[in-house]
């Protein structure tokens, strides 16, 4: 008898197929409601009949128990697709944030250009030092929208036999020689200004048989000039000297005024 009962068993959870949906509302039914009662079994079923139901009903709950447990496990489905692996799509590229574009600069307004000369200018580069020769060209901070005094700083290493210096003006509207002067004894050198081909030139030249001693020596020619602000950026200086090392020149502009 008991064999039967096991092998039907058996077969009744073999050939089940739980209601999870039923079974899950049930669950929740059950556990928002009051238990429901159940009637008590009648004692005057027959205890085969009833050990058979009692066994079928055991095996029902049981496998609906694992039915809703599985439900109740089970994650809901996700909105993500996850496709097959493939071919890797193509990465999007950024696009790239443009920039406002700079503001553009009215240029500065350039002196006007003064006829060529035989030496070189500020436009054409410079030299500042070479050989015992070390030289820097700029505006006297005293100079005013009347009158201006372009410097040169020379400096030299060894004693010169032989030097010329020569400071060039642009003419850039009533330039006028207003006097100069050098830290060296004037008696020393022959001294001369004039004008030519639009610039006023001062030049410098040591007198025979005289020396320039090593050390730092200054130049300075003063002029006067059209009312305003001038401009320097077309006026030029050159150096040309002799020493017992041979022949040094030096040549390049006036640094504005500060």
């Amino acid at each position: 008898m008991n064999e039967d009962i096991a092998w039907r068993l058996r077969e009744a959870a073999e050939t089940h197929q739980p209601d999870r949906a039923r079974i899950l509302a049930l669950v929740e039914r059950g556990a928002a409601g009051p238990p429901v009662r159940h009637r008590t079994p009648s004692f005057t079923r027959s205890w085969p009949k009833a050990a058979l139901a009692g066994l079928a009903t055991a095996g029902i709950l049981a496998t609906g128990g694992l039915a809703v447990a599985g439900i109740i496990r089970t994650p809901p489905p996700s909105d993500t697709v996850t496709t097959a692996p493939g071919a890797p799509s193509p990465t999007a590229t950024p696009t790239p944030t443009r920039s406002a574009p700079p503001t553009a600069t009215a240029p500065a307004p350039t002196a006007a250009t003064t006829p060529a000369s035989p030496h070189p200018s500020p436009s054409s580069g410079s030299r500042a030092q070479n050989g015992p020769l070390w030289s820097e060209g700029s505006i006297d901070s005293h100079s005013n929208a009347y009158w201006a005094q372009s410097d040169l700083a020379l400096k030299t290493t060894q004693p010169l036999t032989s030097l010329t210096v020569e400071l060039r003006i642009a003419q850039t509207g009533d330039v006028r020689d207003a006097g100069n002067w050098r830290t060296l004894p004037a008696d020393d050198f022959t001294v001369t200004v004039q004008e030519s081909g639009g610039v006023l030139v001062y030049r410098w030249m040591l007198k025979p048989g005289r020396t320039v001693p090593a050390g730092q020596h200054e130049f300075a020619g003063q002029y006067n000039h059209a009312t305003g602000v001038r401009s320097s950026a077309n006026d030029s200086y050159r150096v040309d000297a002799q020493s017992a090392g041979g022949t040094a020149s030096v040549w390049g502009g006036f640094a504005p005024t500060r």
